[in-house]
């Protein structure tokens, strides 16, 4: 009965935690988003099943974006998207779907299967690419979760032609990788290129007999022509730019395209969770399209993403997340605000508030894009529409005038993009500014609406290495006949603003006397009378000394600086010379005769030897964070009679 009680005991504690267990699991169950569907003949129409949106305190009513794949190689972004197949057969509709303004994580959805029992009567293409070229994205990349890149390619020649689509991701300026590309879906019959070389082709209606190729990386052409910032003809060089600039990429091969026709591939990139932590960096990818095989003509695009924790369509990102200060006059901030109308109407005037740190130099604002797109405000009034762009102490104010930017909740909006904008700007440095991180976000006013205010974003600097040449002189108070020269380098942070760290390895080489000893005593002398000996003993050291301090300053401006922190010193080689002078006397008496004198030296060596250890303080005075300046530092050895003043001058590069 016992064992039947223990059996019964154990499988009830067993059935407690496994039903806890699975509680715990459910609780934390994804979302999932079900695709809905009706099917007429050969066309199909969409509709997705959501969940409830858990909406962010504070933030403008949370809402869903869509984004669909059709099965065929077409796409759509409408929230119930209709759609007409050329050929009838099966095909795999898939759906993503983000949470703007939500707390969750976006809605999982699983592909469905949709058989088409007809082909589509007088079936026509959709015509929607106002480009030769475009890359376009589902949502900004989120760590550790998908994001779609869509890549639309168009034969704007007049015949068929065969041609490559190269894709370049993960920015070598980063140590981690921003993306795993986990899928491509292509519906055109286009081949991937595993090892795909550089090739010099001939840039369509531009070749007269100048053009130079070699086996090389090295290409001469002697007649060059004026190119836009993406139609470009030197196909190599722009291969080269984009290899040097990105870690990873894909090479497509696509046959058989037709004047007009349009096509698009799907890649789907998992962000890694190692991705950069900042929410308001920019990281970026690039496409190249070569419409023909024959001609290096080609077009470039790249697009700017903006990473983000939470799908927040009001926000500000920044180029400059992380930056080497040695080189930072040569850069030139790059910053973008993204804003949204999610109202029930439209939007006739927005205006931006964007913080600018003092470090930047607001006569140097320049617009460079804007949505909507319109015209710089001159300084008189004027009734079209345009963005004007005025300055306080600490912002700059952007504000679009005489606009219509529909809202995501009024009615017969459809393209949720349709609903959003932006400014683009670019600004330099100040001239004088200090090594210290800033932050900067905006006030987003729609209308007479209450501010939207977006995240920080930020932008930090790279610690850099300054190696500094150091050299002087020790004074050992306490030692006699000391004389100690050293050099040696010190390697710190690059100009660091205030609180910084710095290592040091000096090489001193030291003499010094030992203080002279004088012993007496009385031995026995001839015929046993006792006789009084005196011994003198001198010692000379000549040494090399190893000296590591490390320590902490601070710059109490830009010439006057602080420190604090322990020293380590080894004797690495030393040589002593020790001298002795002995002295017999006739009797007892000192002031006896010296009947005997015996005199004598030796010479020792060693090495390794002498560790001391001990805390210093110093001060300087001259550039205290880079160039050339005078610094005291006073040693404390633990050591007796070790402790010794430093004066010494450094120049730090």
């Amino acid at each position: 009965m016992k064992s039947n009680a223990f059996v019964f005991g154990f499988l009830f504690c067993f059935l407690t935690v496994f039903s806890q267990q699975k509680a715990v699991s459910d609780s934390i169950k994804p979302r999932i988003a079900s695709i809905q569907h009706r099917v007429k003949a050969d066309s199909l129409i969409l509709n997705a099943e959501t969940p409830p949106l858990e909406q962010i305190a504070g933030a403008p009513k949370a809402f869903y974006t869509y984004y669909w794949e059709m099965g065929d190689g077409n796409y759509s972004k409408e929230k119930n998207p209709k759609h007409v197949y050329k050929d009838k057969g099966d095909y795999e509709v898939k759906l993503w779907v983000t949470n703007n303004y939500d707390t969750g994580k976006p809605p999982v959805s699983r592909p469905k299967k949709i058989s088409i029992s007809k082909d589509a009567e007088n079936f026509q293409a959709q015509a929607s690419m106002s480009e030769d070229f475009t890359l376009q994205r589902n949502r900004e990349p989120m760590p550790d979760q998908d994001m779609v890149l869509i890549m639309s390619y168009k034969n704007e020649n007049d015949y068929a032609s065969n041609g490559k689509l190269y894709l370049f991701y993960n920015e070598q300026k980063y140590a981690a990788n921003n993306f795993e590309l986990t899928e491509m879906r292509t519906h055109h019959g286009e081949e991937e290129l595993i090892n795909e070389d550089i090739v010099y082709n001939i840039p369509k209606d531009s070749f007269d007999g100048t053009l130079l190729a070699s086996s090389e990386d090295v290409i001469k052409n002697l007649h060059i022509k004026q190119q836009d910032s993406t139609k470009k003809t030197d196909l190599p060089l722009t291969l080269k730019e984009a290899n040097d600039y990105y870690k990873k990429s894909k090479v497509l091969e696509f046959t058989n395209m037709e004047p007009k026709e349009e096509r698009h591939v799907f890649f789907t990139m998992k962000t890694t969770p190692e991705m950069l932590k900042d929410t308001s960096a920019i990281i970026s990818v690039r496409g190249v399209f070569v419409p023909d095989s024959n001609y290096s003509n080609h077009t470039v695009k790249d697009m700017e993403m903006e990473i983000v924790t939470s799908h927040d369509p009001n926000k500000m990102s920044s180029n400059g997340t992380f930056l080497n200060y040695r080189f930072v006059r040569f850069k030139t901030l790059k910053y973008k605000i993204k804003f949204q109308n999610n109202g029930e109407g439209p939007a006739r005037t927005i205006r931006l508030e964007t913080d600018i740190p003092e470090m930047l130099d607001k006569q140097t604002l320049e617009v460079m894009d804007m949505y909507p797109k319109v015209k710089i405000c001159p300084k008189r009034e004027v009734q079209y529409s345009c963005l004007d762009t005025t300055y306080t102490e600490t912002q700059a104010i952007f504000t679009f005038k005489n606009i219509y930017l529909p809202g995501s909740e009024q009615k017969n909006v459809k393209a949720y993009d349709s609903t959003k904008g932006f400014v683009r700007y670019k600004i330099k440095f100040s001239k004088d500014f200090h090594k210290k991180k800033t932050r900067s976000r905006t006030a987003i006013i729609f209308d007479k609406n209450d501010p939207i205010i977006t995240n920080y974003s930020t932008t930090r600097f790279l610690p850099g290495i300054s190696i500094g040449a150091k050299a002087g002189y020790n004074y050992f108070p306490d030692l006699k006949d000391s004389k100690s020269y050293f050099v040696g380098a010190t390697v710190s942070p690059y100009k660091s603003y205030r609180w910084y760290w710095q290592v040091e390895l000096l090489n001193s080489f030291h003499n010094y006397d030992s203080d002279t000893s004088i012993t007496e005593e009385i031995i026995g002398g001839a015929q046993g009378f006792e006789q009084l000996q005196r011994t003198t003993a001198s010692s000379s050291f000549q040494n090399i000394d190893w000296e590591v301090p490390i320590l902490m300053r601070y710059n109490i401006n830009n010439y006057i600086g602080l420190g604090a922190g322990l020293n380590t010193m080894i004797t690495l080689s030393e040589k002593r010379d020790e001298s002795l002078l002995i002295e017999r006397f006739e009797g007892t008496n000192p002031q006896a005769p010296i009947i005997e004198t015996l005199n004598s030296t030796s010479e020792f060596s060693d090495s390794f030897t002498n560790l001391r250890t001990g805390f210093l303080v110093e001060v300087t005075g001259g550039f205290a964070r880079i160039g050339p300046s005078f610094g005291a530092r006073y040693v404390f050895n633990f050591k007796a009679n070790f402790n010794y003043l430093q004066l010494y001058g450094i120049w730090k590069f």
